[in-house]
């Protein structure tokens, strides 16, 4: 298997090795930068960066700038490190599109599990392709398109759409959609659902009116007549 490359992304020497020993003990290939404007240079250069693991207090260029930056032109899967644990930060996040928020201290552990799990659903080799009211999902090349036009969608907006379809016509609960959808148990405010959502939606167009809100529930995908 060839060994996938990770962009770390952190102002702290000590940090970045921390997370970088545990990925390369993982057989991952680690690229490291030290700050934000070196991250955009490093990702722009280098074309073989499957998921970026980012630090959000940084010089020159924060985590959010470098988000917003990185968003204008890929979906890449991108891992949030903060020390900051507020609603209002993590909220932030992922409405740039991150995919992933861990806050510290946290385990390496559980980084790797998470990177692993993503990485696995980004790298399917399944022939497996979706098509739904004229919502068209090719899960290994990780494309939507919507009556024939593609669709720019995050990591997690992709994940939460196929999950929609798959289970079309059921109402699904915020709790079921976290453990679904995130692939692991999180205890961040259900709103982190809703913000996704809304994203969604609004890059859906008229198509977005197919996800149903189940007042006092979630949300459920409703096909047309």
């Amino acid at each position: 298997m060839d060994s996938k490359k990770i962009l770390v992304v952190d102002d702290e020497a000590r940090m970045r090795k921390l997370v970088r020993d545990f990925l390369v003990m993982h057989g991952y290939t680690v690229v490291e930068a030290e700050d934000g404007e070196q991250a955009i240079d490093i990702f722009f250069s280098d074309k073989d960066i499957e998921l970026i693991i980012l630090d959000v207090m940084m010089p020159k260029l924060d985590g959010w700038g470098v988000t917003k930056e990185i968003r204008s032109i890929s979906n890449v899967p991108i891992i949030m490190l903060t020390a900051k644990d507020t609603e209002r930060d993590e909220l932030l996040g992922f409405e740039l599109g991150v995919d992933e928020y861990i806050s510290k201290p946290f385990s390496p552990k559980i980084l790797v599990a998470r990177v692993e799990a993503i990485l696995r659903r980004t790298s399917s080799g399944e022939e497996d392709v979706m098509e739904e009211c004229g919502i068209r999902i090719n899960k290994p090349a990780h494309t939507v398109t919507i009556d024939g036009e593609p669709v720019e969608l995050s990591f997690k907006e992709f994940e939460l759409l196929t999950y929609f379809i798959e289970n079309k016509g059921l109402a699904l609960s915020r709790e079921k959609i976290l453990n679904n959808v995130w692939n692991y148990d999180y205890y961040g405010d259900a709103r982190t659902i809703d913000t996704h959502v809304k994203k969604l939606r609004a890059k859906m167009g008229e198509k977005g009116d197919l996800i149903k809100t189940v007042w006092g529930l979630g949300y459920k995908f409703e096909a047309e007549a």
